[in-house]
């Protein structure tokens, strides 16, 4: 094969790539009915009581959004820190890393300012968790679980993460705002298998499919399918071209937050981190494969292997002991924060 051959060869193998990674924005870009929001229950099951109102948290999340808001128009991610942590810091500074490259903010970044649903803590003591389920977004896209947490009595609350419903989640049941909910644990028992554990499990079932030893522990989510379609279609890319990929996934420590909800379940959301690695074959360089990419990547050396490193946010909701259901995947997000050849 003439070089100009195998160059445009390689061509289309991106192109037909970087149209998956436009459909698998997609990896979750999921339109409007993505499920039901949690219901409430009304019953009084703890003395305590949260010392979060609802007109606080909406006071709170406005402040929060004001600071997105304002980076997403300026395009800058001065001042993100002072309401953004965890990997939503990471994931906006991203977002916005490639606008200032493409001149546009990815639609998935929308942020609705309305909530249907807000779950606040009722536990004493810091750090603190609050959950809220906006509405759909203006175009319809799916309804965003928003995490926000608070270090310390006197710090400000910070978005920590963000998950957009999968289409047809069900989410679990929760106390009212005025009664609360309790956070929970790690290491909570009673439950199929423990938070950790359960998040543990789904990066080995990310790593390994259908040969994890744990893959019967979960339903079938929205998430997984479209990773394994979008890397079957690179596959085919990668062979033609005597390529190889490979994604590894991995769980960062203590980045997981916890609410228990009325049916004895728990709703987790994680971070879990991903690197994806192609190597061309043949003498060719390995090139970026979406406007995301290519945006990161900059001004970058292409070699015959690039590497992608993302962040990638998990929600998911773990049945009580004794239930016989299965853990679920109920929203994600991914989003890669960073391209560089080796």
């Amino acid at each position: 094969m003439t070089h100009t051959t195998a160059n445009a060869a390689l061509a289309r193998t991106a192109t037909k790539v970087a149209a998956l990674f436009a459909a698998a924005g997609m990896l979750v870009s999921l339109a409007a009915c993505e499920g039901q929001v949690p219901k409430t229950s009304t019953a009084d099951s703890a003395d305590r009581t949260p010392d979060l109102t609802v007109a606080q948290e909406k006071k709170i999340r406005g402040s929060i959004l004001d600071v997105i808001d304002a980076a997403n128009q300026s395009k800058s991610t001065d001042g993100l820190a002072a309401r953004l942590t965890g990997p939503q810091l990471e994931v906006r500074s991203s977002e916005i890393a490639i606008a200032q490259a493409t001149g546009n903010l990815d639609a998935k970044a929308t942020i609705p300012r309305k909530m249907t649903q807000t779950v606040i803590p009722v536990n004493d003591g810091w750090p603190r968790t609050v959950y809220t389920i906006t509405t759909t977004t203006e175009d319809q896209q799916s309804k965003r679980l928003l995490v926000m947490t608070q270090d310390t009595a006197r710090s400000n609350y910070k978005l920590w993460g963000v998950a957009r419903l999968f289409q047809g989640a069900e989410l679990p049941k929760f106390e009212v705002p005025k009664l609360g909910t309790e956070m929970g644990e790690a290491k909570d028992s009673k439950l199929v298998a423990t938070p950790a554990d359960a998040v543990d499990w789904y990066a080995d079932l990310l790593n390994n499919g259908d040969n994890s030893k744990h893959k019967d522990k979960f339903a079938d989510d929205l998430f997984r399918s479209d990773l394994a379609q979008l890397s079957a279609t690179v596959q085919q890319g990668m062979e033609a071209n005597k390529g190889t990929q490979e994604q590894t996934f991995s769980v960062p420590k203590d980045q997981i937050k916890i609410m228990r909800s009325t049916d004895g379940g728990d709703l987790v959301v994680a971070r879990i981190d991903s690197e994806w690695t192609r190597q061309a074959g043949e003498g060719r360089e390995s090139l970026p494969a979406s406007d995301a990419e290519k945006a990161l990547f900059g001004d970058g050396k292409a070699t015959s292997t690039m590497k992608v490193t993302y962040v990638n946010v998990i929600a998911m909701y773990i049945p009580p002991a004794g239930s016989n259901a299965k853990i679920t995947a109920v929203g994600a997000e991914r989003q890669p924060v960073k391209v560089e050849a080796l």
